[in-house]
Order: C-alpha cells, then structure tokens, then sequence
C-alpha cells in the first residue's frame, strides 16, 4: 500500500517514538525521537519529523541507500564531520551516499522535517 491519501491535519494527536540507531543510519539513540506522518511499507518511503533533545551528540559518519530531503524547522545541528553549523530554515537534498553527519545539537534542540524515498 503507498503512502496514504490525507487531507491537511494537524499531526499532534502522533506520537513521537524514540529511534534506534539502526533505523536512521547513526542519527538515533537516547534523545532522538521521530514523528511518523506518512509511510509506504512496500518502499520504506517515510514522511517524519525528527527532534533531537539540546546536547545530542552522534558517533557515526551517515550515507543512506535512499534519497534524504531534510529541513531544518526550529533549532541547530552541527555537522561535526563538515564542521558546519546548520540552522532553522535551511535545506539539505542528499542523494543515495552522501556522507553527512556526526552532529552535535547544541541547547534548544533541533526538529527537522524529512523525506525519504527510493533511489
């Protein structure tokens, strides 16, 4: 089944699940969690938001096998690898193995809106 058919909603009624850090590539663990809005089993499609808890900090350099479209909504990552600092309003359109990441998210939090899809 794709991604379902929905009208304009307002998702608060989601919950936010906390991810493992398997199931986002290194962006995951303690102090991460994820809106799900929209998923196609068949593809792994996913439409979600991610926040991230102020002093997260992940490990791991990340490449996808999927294309990533992210946008910043509130708050700042850095990108330690990049050593680059990115912030609420910015946009990121990363093709299947792009290296990105580790970050560090400093105090506020940070919440992105993202788009994974097929390659």
């Amino acid at each position: 089944m794709p991604k379902p058919e929905l009208e304009f909603f307002k998702p608060d009624h989601l919950p936010w699940q906390p991810v493992a850090g398997s199931t986002t590539g290194g962006a995951g663990g303690p102090g991460v969690s994820e809106k799900i809005l929209a998923h196609d089993p068949e593809t792994g499609d996913v439409t979600r938001l991610l926040r991230f808890e102020a002093g997260v900090e992940t490990t791991e350099t990340i490449a996808h096998d999927f294309w990533e479209e992210v946008w910043i909504v509130e708050g700042t990552l850095i990108d330690l690898g990049k050593q680059q600092t990115f912030t609420a309003g910015m946009y990121a359109c990363r093709p299947p193995g792009m290296k990105h990441g580790p970050y560090r998210v400093p105090a506020g939090g940070c919440v992105t809106f993202e788009l994974r899809h097929g390659a």
